[in-house]
């Protein structure tokens, strides 16, 4: 029997001409796929993916299968600012004074993070329709920002965050979070066990399919060497802990046959390059679209990526780097002390300890005496793995069984 889902957060990524959406429009299109009715409702305030202009305060656009119910929210431009925190009361505000007689009545409500706050507008939803109530976390908060904003526990913010995320684990008929070893987060915050079910990152026909070429120009002035190649690609900012990378290829300019890339941009690009931009093994090249990032990371021999040492890895990773990196068929090594998934899963590349320049001069000699056959049977690992375990289509499906399975408080 077909079902009517909410799927409701300020925070959405849908699929545009120059985007192929984000997880969520994934999961709710492989839903409606399946003969569901999918209402998304949304803000315009995110200034990380394109979205419409919106003129009125409520716009309802039909996106194929999935109806997505826009609202006109404050804008921000500084994430740590007191207007993001506005733009959440505004979200909330304009969803409470929704018109929804016009939607269909939901079966079930995904109140997905952030914002912590629509937790308490879909206690409402679902005491007016008698539906069920499924809390997603996708960042876990205030956990993030006390380890890794700056925030103190004894922040009247932070504390009233904690009563709320306490809260919404209390009172969700079922919690469903990206990350792997949520549940340990949801026992230490509420004394006892709760089921938590992970429905992680993943991948669809658009990523396999949306690959372009890279330019001549920019192979020949970035990727041309035919050196051992340690690439890292995506945004150069602080949250990226790219500190260990660049040590490391100052520990190893007089290793000449290795060569350290890093493509993209960020607000820390052009303080490396001032420190790091002399050294002979290490190219800085521009940001690619997303449907080239493959041909970028095709060019590489080892991937890496790296994380703080930061507790709220404790209970594990889903992201859209380690996907790219797995997708691209190449082995990889991650700087991150967290709960391991995915890379060790597959077989597909080692975690070294977080902050450790040793290592990863460790970890790269190791790679690199390998031979180009062990390294690319590793790689394809990677990518068979993750073609296996974390298509949308598979997600989706587990995530139905969830939604309208009986109460598993």
């Amino acid at each position: 029997m077909n079902k009517t889902i909410w799927y409701v957060t300020k925070y959405f990524s849908p699929k545009t001409s120059t985007s192929p959406g984000g997880r969520g429009w994934f999961l709710v299109d492989e839903m409606s796929r399946a003969g569901h009715q999918v209402v998304v409702i949304s803000s315009d305030s995110n200034n990380l993916v394109d979205l419409p202009v919106l003129r009125e305060r409520v716009t309802v656009l039909d996106e194929g299968r999935v109806k997505i119910v826009w609202l006109k929210t404050m804008k921000y431009s500084v994430a740590k600012s007191l207007r993001r925190i506005l733009s959440w009361f505004h979200f909330e505000w304009n969803l409470f004074w929704l018109n929804k007689s016009k939607l269909e009545r939901p079966d079930v409500v995904i109140v997905s993070s952030l914002s912590l706050l629509t937790i308490l507008n879909g206690l409402l939803l679902r005491f007016k329709y008698q539906c069920r109530l499924v809390f997603e976390v996708r960042d876990i908060w205030p956990l993030t920002i006390v380890e890794e904003g700056g925030f103190s526990n004894n922040n009247p913010f932070v504390k009233g965050l904690s009563w709320l995320e306490r809260f919404a684990y209390r009172k969700a008929d079922a919690i469903v979070g990206t990350m792997p070893n949520l549940s340990a987060h949801v026992r230490a915050e509420l004394g006892y066990d709760r089921p938590v079910f992970c429905i992680p990152m993943g991948v669809s026909p658009e990523h396999l399919n949306d690959v372009a070429e890279l330019p001549r120009e920019y192979v020949e002035r970035y990727l041309s060497s035919n050196k051992f190649k340690v690439v890292h690609a995506g945004t150069i900012g602080i949250t990226n802990a790219l500190d260990v990378f660049f040590a490391t290829a100052e520990a190893m300019r007089e290793q000449a046959d290795v060569e350290f890339v890093i493509v993209g941009d960020g607000a820390l690009k052009e303080s490396y390059e001032k420190r790091y931009g002399g050294l002979p093994n290490l190219v800085f090249a521009p940001k690619v679209p997303r449907n080239m990032v493959h041909a970028v990371l095709a060019k590489g021999d080892l991937l890496y990526f790296s994380v703080h040492d930061s507790k709220v890895w404790d209970y594990g990773q889903s992201l859209n780097k380690v996907i790219d990196y797995m997708l691209a068929a190449k082995p990889v090594v991650a700087s991150y002390n967290g709960y391991p998934s995915m890379i060790n899963e597959a077989g597909c590349g080692v975690f070294i300890p977080a902050n450790s320049v040793d290592a990863l001069v460790s970890a790269i000699f190791e790679m690199k005496s390998r031979s180009q056959e062990e390294r690319e049977q590793m790689g394809a690992r990677g990518r068979e793995w993750l073609l296996q375990n974390r298509s949308y289509s598979k997600l989706a499906t587990d995530y139905l069984s969830i939604l309208f399975q009986a109460n598993p408080k």
